[in-house]
């Protein structure tokens, strides 16, 4: 494998580089909302951000080039600069709409769902319906000119503070189970919505479960056409799991931990000189540089025109296998201040403590964006073709 970038690819390394320097702003005012959303604004002019979206729903609309994604990714990890805004509506509703939505779907929701304006929670899992997504409950009835939703949904990240919310919904009882869900948004602003937030161990309350009383949503408020809400929910789930699993998030918990550990050396405690410690840091350094090199090849693939097959399947589970390795260590460096209470906030984050939310945290990713064993049939049975299990073809 090659792994120089090649002239073309080194000169864009250099400019964007150069612009970082000259656009991202000292520390002192690098918190400033205003200063972000400016630097934002500069970096998708020059095409660095948002460049799969064109330019007139907010994006930079750029050819797709993985390299070049690749790069700016890294260089703007490097100096902890603004990225493209986080959060469901961003990196999952949006690329859905782009690839599935109408074209008034696309003007309305996307530009402001990019920019900030709107915010979306993602109504899938319920009660009886989290890694069986399919047996969910909640029903849709068009009545005229309007949907009309009952049921619940669980696990909503921020639903307390979202605008709209992408749901999968029964609307075709009659129909088999994944033929039977449509895709619909929803104003969470209205009568018949109940939003209970869920304190979660590390005390933030960041998931929500959410009632749906005979709330209304317009008949073309439907991504898709009926009955295929399945089928759009997969290119959701793509783009979920593809956040979940980057290599560049895996890295950057390793730096932090490395980090950790020569720490500890400064205080007094010798763990870089244990045995276990340094065994447990290789280990970990050779999952993540094989994710990392998985990745290169897998670019290499999509420059090429390929599809990366079962190589792709793994990214997601292998993220969240890594990331429990990560932790258990960061649990065992940071040893009584691991009984500390969880910082609520980021502003808290100044001691070891910090870890508690990651070694916490690490339980509930192997969960987001399908469950890891959910994760391991579907790479047995897409990926190698094996067959499934009797109890499922029953």
């Amino acid at each position: 494998m090659d792994l120089e970038l090649g002239s073309e690819y080194e000169a864009f390394r250099t400019e964007v580089a150069a612009f970082l320097r000259l656009a991202w702003p000292p520390k002192h005012i690098q918190d400033l909302p205003s200063a972000v959303a400016q630097f934002r604004q500069a970096a998708i002019a020059r095409g660095y951000l948002y460049r799969g979206f064109p330019k007139r729903y907010g994006g930079s609309e750029q050819p797709a080039d993985p390299m070049r994604a690749r790069i700016i990714r890294e260089a703007f990890g490097r100096v902890s600069a603004p990225k493209e805004l986080e959060g469901p509506g961003v990196s999952m509703l949006a690329p859905t709409l782009l690839g599935r939505g109408a074209e008034w779907q696309k003007e309305r929701f996307i530009g402001p769902t990019l920019r900030g304006e709107i915010v979306w929670c993602q109504g899938y899992s319920e009660p009886g319906a989290g890694s069986d997504l399919a047996s969910l409950k909640t029903r849709g009835v068009l009545e005229g000119d309007e949907w009309v939703v009952t049921g619940q949904k669980l696990w909503t990240t921020m639903a307390h503070r979202a605008d709209f919310m992408f749901a999968l919904v029964r609307t075709e009882p009659e129909a088999p189970k994944h033929s039977g869900l449509s895709y619909l948004l929803i104003d969470m602003k209205q009568p018949g919505i109940t939003v209970r937030p869920l304190k979660q161990m590390t005390g933030e309350r960041e998931f929500n479960e959410v009632f749906l009383d005979g709330v209304r949503t317009p008949k073309d408020w439907i991504v898709g056409g009926r009955g295929e809400g399945w089928d759009v929910s997969r290119t959701t789930l793509k783009h979920e799991r593809d956040t979940v699993g980057g290599a560049t998030r895996t890295e950057a918990m390793f730096g932090r931990l490395v980090e950790l550990a020569r720490a500890a050396e400064r205080d007094g405690d010798p763990a870089l000189q244990r045995d276990d410690v340094r065994q447990e840091l290789a280990r970990i350094e050779a999952y993540v540089l094989a994710q990392r090199y998985s990745s290169y090849r897998q670019a290499s693939m999509e420059l090429a025109g390929a599809a990366p097959g079962l190589i792709g399947l793994l990214n997601k589970l292998n993220g969240t296998l890594i990331g429990h390795r990560i932790a258990n260590l960061a649990q065992d460096l940071i040893a009584d201040a691991g009984l500390s209470m969880p910082p609520v906030s980021r502003a808290e984050n100044r001691g070891p403590e910090k870890w508690v939310n990651q070694i916490m945290g690490s339980l509930g990713v192997a969960i987001a964006g399908g469950a890891s064993n959910i994760q391991r049939n579907v790479i047995a049975e897409r990926g190698l073709g094996l067959p499934r299990d009797a109890g499922d073809r029953a």
